[in-house]
This record gives C-alpha cells, sequence and structure tokens, in this order.
C-alpha cells in the first residue's frame, strides 16, 4: 500500500478533496492524507460537493502538516497554487511533487456559481490527478 500526503495552505478544500477522492478511488492500492501549514476548517462546500458523488467528509477535520513530519510517504503532493510561498517545504520522507488546483475558496458569485468552482476543482482532482498520482507512485491499470 502506498503512501500519499496532500498539503495545502488551510487544508480546508483541495487538500481536503484530494484526499478524500483518493482513498475512495484508489483506496485498495493508496492509502491519502492531507494537511496544511495554517488549518482552520473544512470548508461547508467541498463536503457539499463530495456529497454530491457518494463521498462523506462531515467528520474531517484540518489538520497541521507537523502531525505527519515523523511518518514516510512514498509521495507528497502540494496542491496550492504557489507552492513556493504558501506551502511548506516537506521535512519528512517522501518525494515531492506540485500539481496546481484553483482555490475553490476564493470563487465570488452566487452559491450556485461557487460551487460550480468546487465542482471543476473535484472534477480536475478526479480526472487530472489521479492519472498524475498513479504515474507518480507507479501504479498500473487494471
Amino acid at each position: 500500500m502506498k503512501k500519499v500526503l496532500f498539503l495545502c495552505t488551510e487544508n480546508s478544500c483541495r487538500s481536503q478533496m484530494a484526499e478524500a477522492i483518493c482513498n475512495k478511488f484508489l483506496g485498495d492500492k493508496v492509502k491519502a492524507f492531507s494537511a496544511g501549514i495554517r488549518p482552520s476548517s473544512v470548508n461547508p462546500m467541498a463536503i457539499e460537493v463530495l456529497k454530491e458523488i457518494g463521498i462523506d467528509i462531515s467528520s474531517a477535520r484540518s489538520k497541521h502538516v507537523s502531525e505527519f513530519e515523523d511518518q514516510s510517504f512514498d509521495l507528497v503532493v502540494t496542491v496550492c497554487g504557489d507552492a513556493r510561498e504558501s506551502c511548506p517545504v516537506w521535512p519528512g520522507q517522501g518525494k515531492r511533487v506540485h500539481f496546481g488546483l484553483e482555490d475553490p475558496a476564493k470563487a465570488s458569485g452566487s452559491k450556485e456559481e461557487r460551487l460550480q468552482t468546487f465542482r471543476k476543482v473535484r472534477e480536475r482532482i478526479t480526472h487530472e490527478l489521479l492519472p498524475f498520482l498513479k504515474g507518480q507512485i507507479g501504479i498500473k491499470e487494471g
């Protein structure tokens, strides 16, 4: 079983969504975790758009990266848009890569417009990040 850590600034949207989607769709091959450098709380819209695809993260909590510093990971993935300024240099073991995702928490407009931004990020995680992840840690199709 491969271990992957998704890092973001607040561990409220992108990294939470990536963790949950990875565990749902690659859970037989990967155990995913997520953390942030300034954890806040899980964004209600992230909870809502994951619920639409049958994933319940309503009991998830934002975690500080220090909770994982003594663990080794096969891969550490930063998902915040500007990793050099916003996300930490990973002090633990594991290959570090970056896969930038738009921050849906910064979306404006009506609730439906903001939800659409969260859905767009969800779809990028499902259709682009997961295949990227498989390639990075050597998971074969099938």
